[in-house]
């Protein structure tokens, strides 16, 4: 996987300055949209958690630094620094390392025969590549510099499965303490 070459220079200047506050560059995009240019900088803690002074203190050095280094981003732009959400996007090795087990979405530059879109889950990485496991039950062998983008989907409880569980939960503790 590679960095966009649009936002290698901006890697180059935000990467240290993530580092010095305890995060980790997650992703960079630059993309048009409406009326203009977002550099959009998604940054994360080891072991999951930002917060907000943490987003503030990335954008304000990273504002600082571009605005110093404007060749980096040419033309006018719209920075926005935020966590990687649900759908956090898998862009480095370690990043899936950390996601063996769980469900992802892979798309790939060429064709793994005739598909370039899989969905699974992360059963083992490599050194070159990951191996995803469908629905289907077929594991796919996907080379790290075929991947154009890789996320990992959040699986969320079905809501009647969600509320029962509490419930069954909090139950033998209000019986206990009403009588």
């Amino acid at each position: 996987m590679e960095i966009d070459p649009k936002t290698a220079a901006v890697w180059g200047l935000a990467e240290p300055i993530a580092l010095d506050l305890g995060l980790e560059i997650v992703d960079i995009e630059l993309r048009r949209e409406g009326r203009g240019n977002v550099l959009r900088l998604l940054v994360d803690r080891a072991g999951g958690g930002v917060s907000l002074d943490d987003l503030a203190a990335v954008s304000r050095q990273v504002s600082d630094a571009l605005d110093v280094r404007d060749e980096a981003v040419p033309g006018t732009y719209t920075l926005e620094v935020s966590s990687p959400g649900v759908s956090r996007p898998l862009t480095r090795p370690s990043h899936f390392e950390a996601f063996v087990g769980k469900r992802v979405h892979v798309q790939t530059r060429k064709g793994i025969g005739t598909r370039h879109s899989f969905r699974g889950i992360l059963t083992a990485t490599r050194g070159d590549g990951i191996t995803i496991t469908g629905e289907d039950r077929i594991a796919h062998d996907i080379a790290y510099d075929a991947i154009t983008r890789a996320n990992y989907q959040h699986e969320f409880p079905a809501p009647g499965q969600r509320r029962r569980d509490r419930r069954g939960a909090q139950r033998p503790a209000q019986r206990a303490g009403s009588r």
